[in-house]
């Protein structure tokens, strides 16, 4: 089944210059970009986007950094995105993630980990939708 997932290139790669190599590990694991965009995210759009995590330890970082600079937002779609997606960019620790992954490739910390992906086809739908008008995806 074709799927959509969000794949967010965080602050930190995009300074780094890695948002072309990314873009194009993306491209060769044969995920179809149907929307793209570069944008500042400022704190509401962070504390709203992550949400589900205010109150934690690590959400005013976590907020923090994903405001710090311009981050790039694409909508992916295959068959099974999310899973494929996922086990691409590697564990949300870059110690953990694996040889020739997004994360182990481009990461540095836990919270400069390169790049945020959905956790599941329905998230990957609600957060595409917080990003995205339907007359920006194709």
């Amino acid at each position: 089944m074709i799927e959509r997932t969000l794949s967010i290139i965080k602050p930190g790669a995009v300074k780094r210059n890695a948002s072309g190599p990314i873009l194009k590990m993306f491209g060769e694991a044969g995920f179809r970009f149907s929307g793209m965009k570069m944008l500042q995210m400022d704190k509401a759009k962070a504390e709203g986007f992550y949400s589900e995590h205010k109150g934690k330890g690590f959400f005013d970082e976590l907020v923090e950094f994903m405001t710090s600079g311009p981050v790039v937002l694409i909508a992916l779609e295959k068959e099974n995105a999310v899973k494929e997606y996922r086990t691409l960019i590697g564990d949300t620790n870059p110690a953990n993630a694996a040889e020739g992954t997004v994360r182990k490739m481009f990461a540095v910390s836990m919270t400069d980990n390169g790049v945020h992906g959905s956790d599941s086809p329905e998230n990957g739908i609600k957060e595409i939708n917080y990003f995205f008008n339907e007359n920006e995806l194709f």
